[in-house]
């Protein structure tokens, strides 16, 4: 079977439809791309169709293009084997675009549109995008737009340059820089479709049997072609460019590639012919593909999620998927937990010790159903129909057909020990039962159950709506259903779950809580906030450590920093650290939920800046380190801890290591994750930086021994890790 089918039927129409045999959603190979040029080369020689219709088999059009496909190009073909794949899609689509037309009178072609059933990104908007006029199902749940940035690249396939000639660099640049999708009739506000239609292939049909020769021109391809908004040779769209660059490099500070380059695309596009464009947009794109800030984003952000997310740790267990599930403690992780089960169609018993406590946990469902109404993202009938599926109640009776249950109460030992005898008092004998602690030892807390090799830890992340992350824990004593358990509810919320061992803080806390300390410590050494902060950002860190220790809350640091201490005892290594908590909690600077922490804040809560009292608290030392030190303290903290994980056996599996890293806690994504990023450095040299670290700033420092193991090999984490996986 072939990606692509051509039927031509009695009115001189020829229906190509993309359907790629076994996946749910279409994406462009180069074995596809190539089908689909013989069958636009086939319909454009016969006399006897008058149009095209491209349009989809499935309930969407398309994902995009096979990012798989694309490493591959480099992989065996290098920058070469990239350019030529790219520049080969290219003359594909301008063949689309032109569609047989007299290359001087634009006479003579034949109509295409494209009807998109539902959901169309990447390449599944470009090719749209040469066709002569697109044309869209009415499918509120549809996403249209070109989201590559996202995973480290950019648009290559002609939707950069079409969409900055067709719309103007002001009106492409929120489509192109930050991937913003839109339903469809938002796509067509943008421009980028052109029809919003109950029947998008009966009125593409319908198009392509009247559309005249005038109809099939693109502006860039008529006489007197003049760019919205103005080119970059005149005043307007040159000030157009300035605050554009200034746009970009504000938001990435320099760290993404792929927004500098797909700037520099556009600029220099827009200074010659569309033909000659395409070529500079290929150059980029290949540039860009090439740089292993992009290799280790679709790596991680796309090939390792996506694996993850479809089970590739899950053990070999029949079918766990979660019918009913029960939640214990209706605070703001019980009651988000709650949202997101009922949004996949979970039937959800919500339990507290007070009714009041209970509904307010459920109205928090009705409070985020309400704000996605305002903002026409869900209806009225959505929101009846998934607070239906919440129960909240104080009966653990109610739990008595609950396939699942989650605890999500107070992280005190005692309290959990109880609700876990009353819940698994009355519930079903191969249940499972999940606690979501974020810092207690789950073989621990396992010892309360009658069934540990049926507990588990499943931690999410706050805000559990928001945060994509969810971070599976297994006792010692845990079996593997629970695992296939939890990776099957994981799945049925939509989020993307990593599996780990048991350990202190498990793997993400034990990652970002360094670099919290870190910050601290810093400004306790009397190194200017501003610094440490800056520092963090240009690194691609989404926050610095102060800001997020505000976000987290202060007196979470004193809770936690006692709880270590008494079970490290003399071990424990933080002293410096909680001088700075401790005094902060102590002059109620407890974060931003008290307006005032390390920053302060408005009557609102919004951050202003820096507390004043800082300075006056920690000086600032006259001698500042440089910002490379800076920069490194806060990088390597968080990616030594990562491989000591690894080597303890926190951590299985080096994906998870990166995509938790940057889907929990925001690890400078441009890098991969804090693997990856090692990977970049190389082992010799990440060894030889963190030596010098350590002689000038502590043991925490000391390069572990699997990765002065690796540095004297000349390995690397991928290259010894990755194949392992690959190969199971």
């Amino acid at each position: 079977m072939t990606d692509f089918t051509m039927k031509k039927d009695a009115d001189g129409v020829a229906i190509i439809t993309w359907d790629v045999p076994s996946k749910s959603m279409n994406v462009l190979s180069m074995t596809g791309a190539a089908d689909l040029n013989a069958l636009i080369d086939d319909a454009l020689a016969d006399q006897a169709v008058k149009g095209i219709v491209i349009t989809s088999g499935k309930k969407d059009f398309a994902g995009g293009m096979d990012l798989n496909v694309i490493a591959g190009l480099k992989d065996t073909g290098g920058a070469q084997g990239v350019f030529d794949g790219v520049m080969s899609l290219h003359h594909l689509l301008r063949k689309i675009e032109l569609a047989g037309m007299d290359p001087k009178t634009k006479k003579g072609g034949k109509p295409i549109a494209a009807a998109l059933p539902g959901t169309a990104l990447g390449i599944g908007v470009e090719l749209p995008l040469a066709t002569h006029r697109v044309f869209a199902a009415d499918n509120p749940k549809a996403k249209i737009g070109l989201p590559e940035i996202m995973v480290g690249i950019f648009p290559g396939g002609g939707g950069t340059t079409r969409l900055v000639r067709k719309l103007g660099v002001m009106a492409a640049a929120p489509l192109l820089l930050e991937g913003k999708l839109s339903d469809p009739k938002g796509a067509k506000a943008n421009g980028i479709v052109d029809e919003v239609v109950a029947d998008p292939v009966e009125a593409a049909r319908a198009w392509v049997l009247q559309a005249g020769e005038a109809d099939l021109v693109k502006p860039w391809d008529a006489k007197g072609y003049k760019m919205p908004g103005g080119a970059p040779y005149n005043p307007a769209g040159f000030m157009t460019f300035v605050g554009a660059s200034a746009m970009v490099h504000g938001k990435t500070l320099g760290v993404y590639p792929a927004a500098k380059a797909l700037l520099s695309a556009v600029y220099e596009g827009a200074l010659v012919p569309f033909d000659t464009a395409l070529k500079i947009e290929a150059r980029w794109f290949t540039n860009v593909l090439l740089n292993p800030s992009s290799t280790a984003m679709i790596r991680s952000l796309f090939i390792n999620k996506e694996a993850l997310e479809k089970g590739a740790n899950r053990p070999a267990e029949p079918d766990q998927t979660v019918k009913k599930v029960g939640i214990l403690g209706a605070g703001m992780m019980g009651a988000g937990i709650a949202y997101v089960s009922a949004m996949a169609g979970i039937e959800v018993v919500l339990i507290d010790a007070q009714q009041e406590a209970a509904d307010r946990g459920k109205s928090h469902s009705a409070d985020l159903l309400d704000k996605a109404i305002s903002r026409r993202k869900s209806t009225e009938e959505k929101k009846a129909e998934v607070l239906a599926r919440i129960t909240a109640t104080t009966d653990y009776a109610a739990l008595k057909d609950c396939d699942l249950l989650v605890e999500a109460v107070f992280e005190d030992p005692a309290i959990k020990a109880e609700v876990t005898a009353k819940a698994e008092a009355v519930l079903p004998q191969e249940a499972i039962f999940a606690t979501n602690t974020s810092t207690l030892p789950i073989s621990n807390l396992a010892k309360a159950s009658a069934r540990p090799e049926q507990f588990i830890g499943i931690h999410f992340f706050s805000p559990v709506d928001k945060m994509l992350l969810v971070e599976i824990i297994k006792g010692k004593e845990t079996g593997p259903r629970a695992v296939a358990k939890a990776l099957d509810f994981v799945r049925q919320i939509k989020k993307t779950p990593i599996v780990v061992n048991d350990a202190r803080f498990f793997y993400a806390n034990r990652c970002i809580i360094p670099y919290l300390n870190e910050g601290m410590r810093m400004v306790a050494e009397g190194v200017d906030p501003v610094l440490i902060e800056n520092a963090a950002k240009m690194m691609g860190m989404p926050l610095g450590p102060l800001q997020l220790v505000d976000e987290t809350s202060i007196d979470l640091g004193v809770k936690i920093a006692k709880a270590t201490r008494a079970a490290m005892g003399d071990a424990y290594p933080d002293g410096e650290v909680d001088e700075v908590v401790f005094r902060m909690a102590d002059q109620g600077r407890l974060g931003r939920k008290a307006k005032a922490g390390f920053y302060d804040y408005d009557d609102k809560g919004k951050r202003i800046d820096f507390w004043a009292g800082l300075a006056t608290e920690w000086p600032v030392s006259k001698d500042q380190p440089s910002f490379t030190d800076i920069q490194n303290r806060l990088m390597f903290i968080q990616s030594l801890e990562a491989v000591r994980a690894l080597e303890e056996g926190v951590l299985e599996d080096i994906r998870e290591g990166d995509v938790g890293a940057i889907l929990g806690w925001g690890f400078a994504p441009w890098s991969g994750g804090p693997f990856s990023w090692l990977d970049m450095l190389g082992a010799e040299r990440a060894t030889a930086i963190a030596d010098d670290l350590a002689a000038k700033y502590g043991n925490r420092f000391t390069p572990p021994r699997l990765l002065r193991e690796m540095a004297a090999k000349g390995e690397s984490f991928y290259g010894r890790f990755g194949a392992q996986k690959a190969a199971a």
